[in-house]
């Protein structure tokens, strides 16, 4: 009996001294993979460090990918042996193209490779969907699978699903050798610009840049009425622009909102629903809008800053909405606000973390004013780390450091293995030609109706959201839907937001609503009450994107009276809506009348949608 008590201690050893060695490989894994971008952005002198080693833009992703994606299988493991062994395939036939990179190239090999290549492109196209399955779930595997095979099966399906076959081998040799599906936009918005982003977010969250904006939020703000609630608006808002993930970010900024809001009155399912609509909208939210923002600007190959332009206004209409939805409803409540007393001061907060606010400055200055989207996050993470190392209260020690690199590495990891699984339907359709047909179906469907359309397009797009990722959820859209929406006479940047809108609403409308019913287990609420309460606080969200697709003045287009009329226009109907959902009208008082309440909605709704007519 005695050697099984050292059993369990023995076990837990041997599994800590993994989890350290997984933790090395990543951290080295996510140093070297952002020297790698830095080196391809010529941040290190007027030419590559690197340069006769990658001389071609594939060998950056053969590198990338060769860096990250067998962490998967360690970061995400069931079998230990079994993951170490999928790993090492994974990273021995990222070497293997790497070598042959020129090759690939020059001979073609993504239209005709040799027998070694395309069977190791059939590996690598097996291996990416685990990958996809561990990184993001059933759903988006299920999704990928099924339409990274669809070229070998087209010429057998009906109607708008007919296109050009291929084999397996062609398939397989399109997938992983050619720029159009692992190497899709998708891959290349995430290489070129997405990681600097990644690693911003994560240094002002490893710096405490959290916390402060909350303690700011909470001394600006946590006084008014329903004040912890406006609070969660602020803070949760700007932090998930950074994070880009919706219930991460309602997981943890709503630890410290959500308690604070019940505190002072507010009903746990209402407060749980603050929290998700907040978060949901960071996503939306300028300067950083997550990472779908960039490949938004990817796709329409406009520059970072046009898209962020043209998103300010539908934002601030959205979170006006949801701050007026809470004034109401506090106001109508009698919901008072945290005691001055018990918070922190202004002058306090900003002695202690002033650095974030001159980090994120910059981050402003260089990507809106500069222009310079792809080396602007690098350096404002730097000044940011700089700053923090000054700063006693916030200065790192090696192992926060370590931490900080084992974070950066598993978002990079995770975040690459969506995005190339996602490259493979971009490519699946491509290949087939459906990219196009898929199109002109849906313009004959909606024939000379652009409601009927856009009706199908905000349809599809809540669908796509329940079951992937937000970023996912958007590039299978603006390759299927969006054509089909410009194709009708819409705006391109217009329509782009309007499906990165619509495909956000399953986070906070029941049955799914993930966003609210992670809210609901802070709140200690209902999830399907949180839901609710989540979808009606929302509710602007809904018909935002119907105005402005229509009324591009809100995407800041025309002249200067256009965009103000059309800012006043939207303003005004959203607050009669609010009033009319809440019972509640500034200026005016409670309004308990139910027909009154129906006709201040309808005549919103009808003031916001004047523009049709006149």
């Amino acid at each position: 009996m005695p050697p099984l008590s050292g059993t369990a201690p023995d076990s837990e050893a041997a599994e800590g001294n993994e989890r350290r060695f997984v933790d090395v490989l990543t951290a080295t894994a996510a140093v070297l993979s952002l020297f790698l971008a830095m080196d391809m952005l010529r941040m290190f002198g007027s030419v590559q460090l690197l340069g006769s080693l990658i001389s071609l833009e594939t060998h950056y992703f053969f590198a990338l990918l060769g860096l990250l994606l067998p962490l998967v299988f360690l970061n995400f493991r069931r079998f230990p042996l079994l993951d170490g062994l999928l790993a090492t395939v994974v990273a021995g036939v990222c070497v293997y193209f790497f070598v042959q990179a020129e090759h690939i190239l020059d001979e073609g090999w993504e239209f005709g490779a040799p027998q070694t290549a395309t069977l190791l492109s059939i590996l690598l196209w097996i291996l990416l969907l685990e990958a996809v399955r561990r990184a993001a779930g059933w759903s988006l595997f299920f999704i990928a699978a099924a339409f990274s095979v669809l070229p070998l099966v087209t010429e057998y399906l009906p109607g708008p699903l007919a296109g050009l076959p291929s084999t397996l081998e062609e398939t397989a040799a399109y997938h992983a050798l050619s720029i159009e599906s692992i190497f899709g936009l998708p891959f290349r918005a995430f290489a070129n610009l997405v990681v600097g982003f990644l690693l911003f977010g994560i240094a002002l969250q490893f710096t405490g840049g959290g916390a402060f904006f909350l303690n700011l939020a909470f001394a600006l703000l946590g006084h008014v009425r329903g004040g912890p609630a406006k609070v969660a608006i602020f803070s949760s808002g700007l932090m998930g622009s950074m994070s880009g993930s919706v219930v991460t970010n309602v997981l943890t900024t709503g630890q410290l909102t959500i308690p604070a809001m019940k505190k002072v009155g507010v009903p746990a399912p209402v407060a749980g629903g603050v929290e998700a609509c907040a978060s949901t909208g960071g996503v939306l939210l300028p300067p950083i809008m997550g990472s779908t923002a960039f490949v938004m600007a990817t796709f329409l190959e406009i520059s970072y800053y046009q898209i962020a332009l043209a998103a300010a206004l539908p934002a601030l209409l959205y979170f006006g909405g949801l701050f007026l939805q809470i004034d109401a409803a506090a106001a109508r409540d009698g919901l008072t606000g945290v005691p001055r007393e018990e918070l922190p001061s202004v002058r306090a907060v900003m002695k202690d973390g002033w650095h974030y606010l001159g980090a994120f400055g910059l981050l402003v200055f260089l990507l809106l004013v500069m222009q310079r989207e792809a080396v602007a996050p690098y350096l404002a993470t730097a000044a940011l780390l700089v700053l923090n190392q000054m700063t006693p209260a916030h200065r790192w020690t090696l192992s926060q450091a370590g931490d900080f690199l084992v974070a950066t590495g598993r978002l990079l990891v995770e975040l690459l293995a969506i995005l190339a699984g996602v490259g493979l339907i971009v490519g699946a359709l491509s290949v087939t030609g459906l990219s196009g047909t898929l199109v002109n179906d849906l313009l004959f469907i909606a024939g000379d109706s652009l409601w009927l359309l856009l009706g199908m397009g905000a349809l599809t797009s809540f669908v796509l959201g329940i079951g992937m990722t937000v970023t996912a959820a958007y590039i299978f859209l603006a390759v299927i839907l969006a054509p089909a929406l410009v194709g009708g006479g819409l705006d391109a940047i217009g329509v782009h937001l309007f499906i990165l809108y619509w495909g956000m609403l399953s986070f906070i409308t029941p049955p799914v609503a993930l966003g609210a019913y992670a809210a609901a287990s802070i709140a200690g609420a209902s999830p399907i009450q949180t839901g609710f309460a989540a979808m009606k606080l929302g509710s602007i969200i809904y018909f935002i994107p119907f105005i402005f697709v229509l009324d591009t003045s809100l995407l800041l287009q025309g002249s200067m009276v256009d965009i103000l009329l059309g800012l006043a226009r939207a303003a005004l109907g959203i607050w009669l809506i609010v009033a009319g959902l809440q019972g509640y009208l500034q200026g005016v008082g409670v309004i308990r009348q139910p027909l009154i309440r129906m006709g201040l909605s309808v005549f919103g709704l009808a003031v916001s949608f004047s523009f049709l007519v006149f």
